[in-house]
């Protein structure tokens, strides 16, 4: 069996961390009363943060795999904060 010099445990943190960001970031923005659009904005940087960071600072390409996970995961955050910021629009109330 081959190793790519990231043992599972690592691996698991490496998945638990980005994880507990992404929801400490959805519950402050609960709490602050922010806007779909903002929670989901500050998700998706919180995601392409954690991939850069998986990129750069995970020796040998040993995190890539999870890394490109979460820049996609940003990606299709950033499509649902654009989906509820044009929906906030059309259904604002006219005055």
């Amino acid at each position: 069996m081959t190793h790519n010099g990231v043992d599972i445990d690592q691996f698991l943190l490496l998945a638990i961390y980005p994880t507990v960001a992404f929801f400490a970031v959805g519950y402050l923005g609960k709490k602050l009363s922010l806007s779909d659009f903002f929670k989901y904005g500050l998700q998706s940087l919180t995601s392409f943060a954690f991939s850069i960071a998986y990129f750069i600072l995970v020796p040998n390409g040993n995190a890539q795999g999870i890394a490109i996970v979460l820049m996609l995961f940003g990606i299709l955050l950033l499509v649902i904060a654009r989906k509820h910021k044009l929906d906030s629009e059309i259904y604002k109330p006219r005055m």
